[in-house]
């Protein structure tokens, strides 16, 4: 089952170039992992240094083999302490275009 991650981001305004930047490195390995539909993040409001996140996953096995993944962890250790999140997942199950 395809699931859905979403949510925001938050960190300080000062650090947002340096934080997508690195994001950035992070997101061309991501999107070529197996069971990667898509991974995506915006800048909200680049003013408080929300972030919007959007990623889509084949299903649960890939998500962990991606959070398991050594940049990834390597990524969100450099940034413990100075990010936080409100990110959920959701199962997808009828996907379907926008106006079907």
């Amino acid at each position: 089952m395809m699931l859905i991650v979403t949510g925001y981001i938050h960190t300080d305004p000062t650090e947002v170039p340096q934080f997508l930047a690195e994001l950035k490195v992070l997101a061309i390995v991501t999107r070529q992992r197996p069971g990667n539909i898509s991974y995506d993040a915006a800048l909200d409001n680049p003013e408080t240094g929300r972030l919007l996140i959007t990623e889509r996953w084949a299903d649960q096995e890939a998500l962990s083999a991606h959070l398991d993944a050594e940049e990834t962890k390597a990524f969100v250790a450099r940034w413990q302490g100075r990010m936080r999140g409100d990110v959920r997942k959701f199962d997808a199950s009828n996907e379907r275009g926008l106006l079907d």
